[in-house]
């Protein structure tokens, strides 16, 4: 007798446990105990990738059911931003609320791949929060967004350890999305939303209404 499949509306998950246990939920500055929020989350097929507002990177690898935890020198500051990539080496670009920018290039246990941790930064342009990122298919561009309305192109050369960045438009109002394809750069802001070709460096509106 032959089955009918039926089709599925809702279908419930349960938490990830094994995934929020990893995270401590205090951690102790000197005489201080300090709450740790969850302040961004990113995922692929590979990894969970979850910022907080102590400024660590907790990195969930899927596969070999592993936590393992990235942070910024220095000041402790929240993470406001990532954005995983899968290409030839998986990469992490975290952004943090006073317009840090780091990417790491993670270790792979695959032949050919890279097998050291590398930290690329995105040095003094971004002054405030980040509030977007977004990857070339290839890794070899970051765009960075921030709530000033900046918006930064990096050029990563992981093969020498090279990251150039440059200030490529900048808006009036707060970057809310960032998203790169076949060198156009799609641009949305609190107040509208364009399209950035960056060969003739040249911007495109979306409509012609500002948003209210």
């Amino acid at each position: 007798m032959a089955s009918v499949a039926s089709s599925v509306t809702f279908k419930e998950f349960c938490p990830l446990y094994y995934l929020l246990n990893a995270i401590p939920t205090k951690v102790q500055k000197g005489f201080r105990s300090i709450v740790v929020y969850l302040t961004a989350l990113d995922t692929n097929g590979d990894y969970i990738a979850v910022g907080s507002s102590i400024g660590m990177l907790y990195l969930y690898c899927r596969h070999l059911n592993q936590m393992k935890k990235y942070n910024f020198e220095g000041k402790c500051e929240s993470i406001t931003f990532v954005k995983l990539l899968s290409c030839f080496d998986d990469l992490v670009a975290v952004g943090t609320a006073s317009g840090r920018v780091a990417v790491f290039q993670l270790v792979s246990s695959l032949p050919g791949r890279n097998k050291q941790l590398r930290r690329f930064d995105v040095a003094g342009i971004h002054k405030s929060s980040i509030t977007a990122l977004a990857w070339s298919p290839n890794g070899m561009k970051l765009f960075s967004g921030d709530d000033k309305g900046k918006i930064v192109y990096s050029a990563l050369d992981l093969d020498h350890g090279i990251c150039n960045s440059s200030l490529v438009l900048e808006e009036p109002s707060s970057i809310v999305q960032l998203d790169y394809n076949q060198k156009v750069l799609l641009v949305s802001t609190s107040q509208r939303t364009v399209l950035f070709y960056t060969e003739e460096k040249s911007v495109k509106q979306v409509g012609t209404q500002p948003r209210k």
